[in-house]
């Protein structure tokens, strides 16, 4: 299957702006692909062929393949954490309950190991991945000092370490065990765990 013949780029340099519709058919294209086919079995061949445009188009926008996917897997990282600022516990289980959904997508499940794979490889990658979720560690960041301030969390707790605790759980949760369902219940164990702990 094409996409509509009117979004193939035409350009013949790189002087005129990205055509958003190509930006489009292209993401889609990889979106579909990956659930279809998955990670290892995706080329931008195919991604250009899906989207009706060319590997030339592809090359233009995205370096590699792991940006491409990154990219449709993870359109738009968040910017801000939603529930309303004062409570910790209720800021904390809304990131524990945005990284599952984020991880159980069937998107994200079949992108994760082969990007896992290449970012690992790759420094500049990391990097430029890393950048793009730079939001999320200052909104938790945010939050943090306001608990801090407010007496209800130490003031040694390293923001970089909260997300990776729950980013790497909701992460290790997905490989060991994909065919359960990862529900509310998780959520609010894991929850628990996280804020407080598990000594008596």
């Amino acid at each position: 299957m094409k996409a509509d013949p009117s979004v193939v780029d035409k350009t013949p340099g790189a002087g005129r702006p990205r055509d958003p519709r190509i930006d489009a058919a292209i993401l889609r294209a990889t979106a579909e692909l990956l659930v279809e086919i998955g990670y290892s079995n995706l080329t931008m061949a195919a991604v250009a062929d899906r989207a009706g445009t060319t590997k030339t188009a592809l090359y233009r926008r995205w370096s590699s393949k792991a940006e491409l996917v990154h990219e449709a897997a993870f359109p738009a990282a968040p910017t801000a954490i939603e529930t309303p600022p004062g409570d910790i516990k209720a800021d904390i289980r809304a990131m524990i309950d945005a990284a599952r959904e984020v991880f159980t997508s069937p998107l994200v499940r079949a992108a994760l190991p082969g990007l896992i794979s290449d970012m690992t490889a790759d420094a500049e990658l990391n990097a430029r991945v890393r950048e793009r979720f730079a939001d999320v560690f200052v909104a938790v960041r945010t939050r943090l000092a306001d608990a801090v301030a407010r007496g209800e969390v130490h003031a040694d707790i390293d923001p970089n370490r909260l997300v990776e605790v729950i980013g790497g759980a909701t992460l290790l949760r997905m490989l060991l065990w994909p065919d359960d369902p990862l529900g509310a219940a998780w959520v609010d164990q894991t929850t628990a765990i996280v804020v407080h702990g598990v000594i008596a």
